[in-house]
């Protein structure tokens, strides 16, 4: 782009109006104000959802142009070059498959899928399109886990030996209607597996490498909730073994009392480790034979800082989805590509692949190979 050419301006479809829809909502609007001269801008042209009144407050909170209850009038918009899936699960594979078929870019949530049979046809849609896909994992884009991608290919750690997680919630007793979804495996895929683990997953993935197989434990402590029976896990906890070497524990609850929201990723390396924390979310702890130390990854040269306010100022979490909303935007715009800081619907598809294997070793008490499916075509 010269210094005299304008952006592109990219009208943007997204389907979903609660919790992610509000996310991504705030994000898109946030985008115009943080750069001079941004790979593309976005255009808020509609958003989808089932109630009326909630889609015309979000049209006056982030200024989208319309509000439609039908994703098929976010598909069939010519104005629409952009199509964001932020709704429940079950309505991932339908209304994406049917936005890339329709020449649109596909930017949908985490879990891709419900299980990796649906990744891996919307990944394969989205690749006979020719059209940009990324799966919305918004963890890549806090700037401390980037630090620590950034140290793990240097070098700074050695050879990476453990990977270790948590993410454990204490929300699972008082969910709501409106998130009883989440408790069906009709509408959901699976329970903590793809909705706590799959964010762990693509960071073991992202950090360290692929996963070669895994053993697990699962349990349902409630049989009945928000009116709905329960069929699908509470609880996981996880053995990995990559495909370099390391071994992993990976491990989510949404039955935790007390714990609001842990959630913690640790790599050990054969000199030095790495600690990010969600709820120290600006900070990246690392210890080697130097001693332990905290950096504060608030620099101007840290990742996406340059973005936000003088140094030392942190970000919250909702400002990864406008680092994962302008990365996804400047791929559409041809500006760079989604991979490897963004992921792919094949690297949902990966993850995708790691948790019907984690769901297949609980029910079977016995070890899982994780096949690696197919790989990105040759440019």
């Amino acid at each position: 782009m010269s210094g005299s050419e304008a952006p592109p301006s990219l009208g943007v479809g997204l389907l979903g109006s609660a919790f992610m829809g509000r996310a991504h909502s705030r994000a898109l609007a946030l985008l115009p104000t943080l750069e001079d001269r941004p790979a593309a801008l976005p255009r808020l042209r509609a958003i989808c959802g089932r109630d009326a009144d909630r889609l015309a407050a979000m049209q006056r909170r982030y200024g989208w142009e319309r509000g439609v209850p039908d994703w098929r009038e976010l598909v069939a918009d010519p104005e629409v070059q952009l199509f964001v899936d932020a709704a429940p699960n079950a309505l991932h594979a339908e209304p994406s498959i049917a936005a890339a078929q329709a020449g649109k870019h596909v930017l949908c949530e985490k879990p891709l899928g419900r299980d990796a049979a649906e990744a891996r046809a919307m990944w394969e849609a989205a690749e006979a399109a020719g059209v940009v896909h990324m799966c919305a994992f918004n963890y890549r884009f806090f700037p401390a886990v980037r630090l620590a991608r950034q140290m793990v290919e240097a070098g700074a750690i050695g050879r990476v030996h453990q990977f270790r997680s948590r993410f454990l919630l204490a929300s699972g007793a008082t969910d709501t209607d409106e998130s009883a979804w989440r408790l069906r495996r009709e509408s959901a895929g699976s329970g903590v597996v793809g909705d706590l683990l799959a964010h762990h997953v693509d960071l073991a993935r992202y950090l360290v490498g692929e996963l070669a197989s895994v053993s697990a434990a699962t349990r349902t402590w409630a049989a009945q909730r928000s009116g709905v029976a329960v069929d699908v896990e509470d609880a996981a906890v996880c053995v990995v073994e990559f495909d370099g070497g390391a071994i992993g524990t990976l491990e989510a609850a949404r039955m935790a009392p007390g714990h609001v929201l842990d959630s913690i990723v640790e790599i050990d390396g054969a000199s030095g480790s790495l600690r990010f924390d969600v709820q120290r979310l600006n900070e990246l702890t690392v210890s080697d034979a130097a001693g332990v130390r905290t950096i504060n990854v608030t620099e101007a040269d840290h990742p996406y800082i340059e973005l936000w306010w003088p140094r030392g100022q942190g970000i919250g979490w909702g400002d990864s989805f406008v680092h994962e909303q302008r990365h996804f935007l400047g791929a559409a715009a041809g500006a760079w590509p989604v991979a490897p800081h963004g992921a792919t619907f094949l690297d949902g598809l990966r993850c995708a692949e790691v948790c019907d294997a984690i769901l297949a070793a609980a029910a079977s008490g016995a070890r899982e190979r994780i096949g690696h499916g197919p790989k990105e075509p040759e440019a």
